[in-house]
């Protein structure tokens, strides 16, 4: 069941309600007894973790870290061209 937080227009009163999603919303509020509680627009309390569809899809979305072939690639452009002297096959 989700957690509902609502909030008093009247006197300020805020609290979280856990509640079925077909429940009808609070309007009386506890603290003060007038009908003036109003639900509340908040973040998720929750973190999607493991091997799933966000560890695969999602967590990387920012930024990419290279892969092993990527690496191996700026490896081999940073070494000296055969022909100069410098590479191991013309010693």
């Amino acid at each position: 069941m989700p957690i509902y937080e609502y909030r008093c227009e009247a006197c300020g009163f805020q609290k979280e309600f856990l509640q079925r999603i077909s429940d009808a919303p609070l309007k009386d509020c506890p603290e003060c007894g007038k009908s003036s509680l109003a639900k509340m627009v908040t973040a998720a309390g929750f973190q999607l973790k493991g091997s799933g569809w966000y560890a695969t899809d999602f967590k990387n979305k920012g930024g990419t870290k290279p892969t092993e072939s990527a690496k191996k690639e700026e490896t081999k452009s940073e070494q000296p061209a055969c022909g100069t002297g410098a590479c191991p096959a013309s010693n």
